[in-house]
């Protein structure tokens, strides 16, 4: 095993004036925590430069990551992202306060993966007209976003947030990764009416880039909704497609929609 060179990066809160209130200072103690999360998507964000740092544009285009957040990062704090060579993949984790707060892999598959968007239904945004649940959630629903376009200025000012280093992205002016992620975090967000919630983890497979100025839309499927341990989870199975055509990222997405904190009160 071979180990890269260390990633630093001080941890911002992109997502203090969320909807959802699990970064909200006040919030997040209530729920036991230090204070607001560093959302999942942009410690993953953090995580896909040492990939990137690898296999540069090339990880983008048909790269393979998962990852899974165990402990919370938070705003100002350091978080030190390093990888290791691992059977010509990367073991990647992330650590602060002397914590695991994450881990996972990322490696670049030899085959072509086939996806079709006739394998994907594109629907209507549901709104957030009722109260995340089984039935908002239920097995089988498919979900959207409205279409959304980053844009060069917001590319910049994410890049500028993420304490993205790596300048592929604004050179090239195609969209970040995390950024990508975001997406399906959306097609939560904008489908039902959701308290404070934790994304827990994410499997992506990327199938191109999408350049700043394309149109993403999200088509996702509820593949899962149960109880553990007294959390309520969803997991969605979703493609990110750019202008309506395109398949650039194929996705599962796993979040605590309703943690036993809130169904205990």
């Amino acid at each position: 095993m071979t180990a890269l060179r260390p990633y630093s990066v001080n941890a911002y809160n992109l997502a203090k004036n969320s909807e959802n209130k699990m970064h909200d200072d006040q919030v997040a103690r209530r729920f036991g925590f230090q204070g607001g999360l560093v959302p999942g998507v942009d410690v993953f964000a953090y995580m896909t430069h040492m990939p990137v740092a690898k296999w540069g544009r090339a990880f983008l285009e048909r790269g393979l990551m998962d990852g899974r957040f165990f402990k919370p990062v938070y705003d100002g704090e350091t978080a030190v992202v390093t990888a290791e060579d691992v059977d010509g993949g990367l073991a990647i984790k992330v650590e602060s306060r002397g914590e695991l707060c994450a881990s996972g892999t990322a490696s670049m598959p030899s085959d072509t993966p086939k996806i079709s968007l006739a394998d994907f239904q594109s629907v209507a945004v549901a709104g957030k007209t009722a109260p995340a649940s089984e039935m908002s959630y239920a097995a089988g629903k498919w979900l959207a976003i409205p279409p959304f376009k980053l844009g060069v200025q917001g590319s910049a000012d994410y890049l500028r947030d993420v304490r993205e280093t790596d300048p592929l992205y604004g050179n090239e002016k195609i969209v970040h990764t995390g950024m990508l992620l975001r997406t399906m975090n959306w097609a939560l967000m904008e489908n039902a009416i959701l308290g404070p919630w934790i994304h827990v983890g994410s499997t992506i497979r990327y199938l191109a880039t999408a350049a700043v100025e394309d149109e993403l839309t999200v088509r996702a499927k509820v593949t899962g909704n149960y109880d553990r341990k007294g959390h309520k989870f969803v997991e969605l199975d979703g493609v990110i497609v750019a202008n309506g055509s395109k398949p650039i990222a194929h996705c599962q997405h796993i979040a605590i929609y309703q943690p036993r904190e809130t169904t205990a009160a």
